[in-house]
């Protein structure tokens, strides 16, 4: 089961609004300032995580920004001094031991705050457009599998003697090792079969997509009653959700009702960003299921309604298993804040009972 109490993170603004990208209350910005600024304040309001999603180029629309993860979650690391920062990686952009050096850097600057996000793509134009192409979904999680193994040895400081099918590695090692613990955490994203595989044998934490209680209840039971290597701790489990929190639920509900009316705006992008999606992507065959607003899931872990029905659920969730909420608000920063103010304390006062 999860601590005591659970974690609350963030999503950096890597390409712009959440929910709704065209809302005159939250002009669109994917700018390094602001993603600055949020992070800033995050920490400041005693948000524990933030996590810096990867795309080379806007999932949406490709004339649109797109903060770059790595390079921005190094300077996020020399800018914070709490906060954990936690950047995606597609593994099929960077060579293993290009990447676990570059990590290893990061977490010596953030001194042991940062982490890995795993993420296998699922958007074909940023790896098709760059001629690296975009094999079938198994053969990718079978490379990013390889891929993690040697990226997490090199990250304990062992000697990589690895000789694989995408790989061939002699006799590597990074230096300087992490001084700080063993190695970087390592999120593992995905909820296909393969997925949850690779985050039994090589995941700290599983990344779930926003999603009704009793699901995520069951894909917890399934990933946990997995096997584990020999001397790895028991998995810990994150969830992805979109919170509209107000004084009371008419004024979460008519919020919720206004995003849905401006995500309508946004219907060309996002048939243009269906279009280049795998069909066999769990997260949107899962996404199609139900409506909602905001990415991976968004409202659908129902996170909407009065400040203190948003904390029981929350409670409700971390009771089921989940220990990291990894949020989304739009206006961001004003519902980050009231977030922080409101709810925060409701949900550790209901898990200290």
């Amino acid at each position: 089961m999860s601590a005591k109490l659970p974690r609350f993170g963030v999503w950096a603004l890597v390409h712009g609004s959440r929910a709704a990208l065209q809302d005159p209350a939250e002009p669109y910005d994917a700018s390094w300032a602001r993603n600055r600024a949020l992070v800033i304040e995050a920490e400041r309001l005693g948000f524990d995580s933030v996590l810096v999603a990867q795309h080379t180029i806007n999932p949406h629309d490709p004339s649109l920004d797109q903060l770059e993860a790595w390079t921005a979650s190094a300077a996020l690391a020399a800018l914070t001094s709490r906060i954990e920062i936690i950047a995606a990686i597609k593994p099929y952009l960077y060579h293993p031991v290009v990447l676990a050096k570059m990590a290893q850097q990061i977490e010596h600057i953030s001194k042991g705050r940062f982490a890995i996000n795993l993420v296998n793509a699922w958007n074909r134009p940023e790896l098709e457009r760059a001629g690296i192409g975009f094999p079938e979904h198994d053969e990718r999680y079978a490379y990013g599998r390889e891929w993690i193994e040697v990226v997490a040895a090199l990250l304990r400081g062992e000697v990589v003697n690895h000789h694989g099918d995408n790989f061939r590695i002699d006799g590597y090692q990074l230096h300087p090792a992490d001084p700080f613990r063993a190695r970087p955490r390592i999120y593992v994203g995905g909820e296909s079969e393969p997925a949850r595989e690779l985050v039994a044998a090589h995941g700290d934490v599983w990344f779930i997509n926003g999603q009704p209680h009793d699901d995520v209840a069951r894909l917890i039971a399934d990933v946990s009653a997995r096997a584990r290597p020999a001397g790895q701790h028991a998995l810990r489990f994150g969830l992805s959700a979109f919170v509209i929190a107000r004084e009371t639920q008419a004024q979460a509900e008519a919020h919720l009702a206004h995003l849905f009316s401006l995500a309508e705006l946004d219907k060309p992008l996002r048939e243009r960003q269906k279009a280049n999606t795998d069909p066999k992507a769990v997260m949107h065959q899962t996404f199609a299921q139900s409506p909602r607003v905001g990415s991976n899931g968004g409202t659908a872990a129902g996170f909407v309604g009065d400040y203190d029905t948003v904390a029981q659920r929350i409670a409700a969730f971390h009771r089921a298993g989940i220990e990291l909420f990894m949020l989304q608000f739009q206006p961001f920063e004003a519902d980050m804040r009231s977030f922080a103010e409101e709810v925060v304390p409701r949900v550790r006062r209901l898990l200290a009972d």
